[in-house]
């Protein structure tokens, strides 16, 4: 607003008369209406309170990032808005203060906010307008969407340690894939010379070997897992469509679901285009969604799968009714050998991931802590990894 025109009409309030009253009332409307759609235009969030912390203004780009109700937030406490936050303590400090903050409803941002002290000048003598002294009013807090700058530094850090990864694990499958093969092809002699031996002392080192041979193949399935995990794979890719492979993969694991009382919804869109993917893949990356969903819940658990058209994707959204994940542990499931579980390995939503981002597709979470997990995979109609073009015939 004008502060030239809000003094003078300060200076005068005493003076102004009822027939003019009107017109300065209107002058003001126009003014504050103009301010409310500078604010309302700026994709930050702007929220000001009073020295209490009670909220007496929020523009639109607030009460999208944090979901709020205008007309239910204003004159309420901030801490009732903005839940989780120790506003008390950060109002209570004066001073500028700046940090970021993790939220998850309505969506899952991060949001760096920083607040500035109000101060209200105003002459120190009323009969003097020569020297001012400012009085504390209120506190602005600027509110700034930084998910896509935290993404992408998430994504470096990501890469980085795969790339790390990718070197320790193809040490580590050497150094121990040698001795399993050797360790298995002297099982074998040893199978071929008790076969040379009494039935009775066969029939109990057979047992002996046979639990050595099972450990051997265990060590070697996890070293295979641990590459599949974070080993780039070539893909072979088809026209596929998805409502087939998931019902492939659902009817796979029936019997199992059918043994913990889980009970299955599918809601596949029929019109469904098909989409270019590798078959095997995808599946895979199916398998390992519906087990960590339904290895969540409880007997009589409801899984939902669901498939549509999302602009150039086909959504595809497994919704469970598990004990959903904490924030706290929201930002680390997909790193390698994390795990909820007491028997997980911890390698299989990073399978997932890897095989998702490879098809150049996207994957969302939405949890509800203690209710369930939404789980959607993105994939695009047609493949957008970047191609080599082959050469163009360029004869005179």
């Amino acid at each position: 607003m004008n502060s030239g025109f809000l003094d003078k009409l300060i200076e005068r309030i005493g003076r102004v008369r009822s027939e003019d009253l009107e017109s300065y009332l209107l002058r003001l409307a126009d003014e504050k209406g103009f301010l409310e759609t500078i604010f309302n235009a700026i994709h930050e969030g702007v929220i000001v309170t009073d020295l209490q912390g009670r909220v007496n203004y929020l523009n639109r780009g607030a009460c999208e990032l944090f979901g709020l109700n205008r007309e239910h937030s204003m004159g309420a406490p901030i801490r009732e808005c903005l839940r989780g936050i120790a506003w008390e303590d950060l109002l209570e400090t004066g001073k500028v203060v700046s940090r970021d903050v993790e939220v998850f409803y309505p969506q899952h941002r991060f949001v760096n906010f920083y607040i500035e002290p109000m101060r209200l000048e105003k002459p120190a003598d009323k009969r003097s307008s020569e020297d001012f002294e400012s009085e504390p009013v209120g506190f602005a807090v600027i509110l700034r969407d930084i998910t896509e700058n935290r993404r992408s530094t998430e994504e470096t850090i990501h890469s980085e340690r795969l790339s790390a990864l990718t070197l320790l694990a193809a040490g580590v499958a050497h150094e121990i894939g040698n001795p399993l093969n050797s360790l298995n092809i002297h099982l074998q002699l040893l199978d071929r010379r008790l076969k040379k031996v009494p039935e009775p002392v066969r029939r109990e080192l057979k047992d002996v070997l046979d639990v050595a041979k099972g450990e051997i193949e265990r060590l070697d399935s996890i070293v295979q897992q641990f590459l599949g995990a974070i080993r780039p794979a070539h893909l072979t890719l088809g026209l596929e469509n998805l409502n087939t492979l998931i019902r492939e993969t659902v009817e796979f694991l029936l019997p199992e679901m059918a043994d913990r009382s889980i009970r299955v919804e599918q809601k596949l869109r029929t019109d469904l285009p098909l989409a270019e993917v590798d078959r095997t893949q995808i599946k895979q990356a199916f398998f390992n969604i519906i087990k960590n969903a339904f290895q969540a819940m409880r007997p009589g658990g409801l899984l939902r799968i669901e498939s549509t058209l999302e602009d150039r994707f086909i959504k595809i959204t497994f919704i469970d009714t598990g004990g959903g994940i904490s924030p706290a542990h929201m930002s680390k499931i997909f790193d390698p050998y994390f795990t909820t579980k007491k028997t997980g390995s911890g390698l299989g939503l990073l399978i997932v991931r890897r095989i998702v981002r490879e098809h150049g597709g996207e994957i969302d979470l939405v949890s509800h802590d203690g209710e369930g997990l939404e789980f959607t995979i993105r994939l695009p109609l047609r493949d957008q990894r970047a191609r080599l073009l082959p050469p163009s015939d360029r004869t005179a």
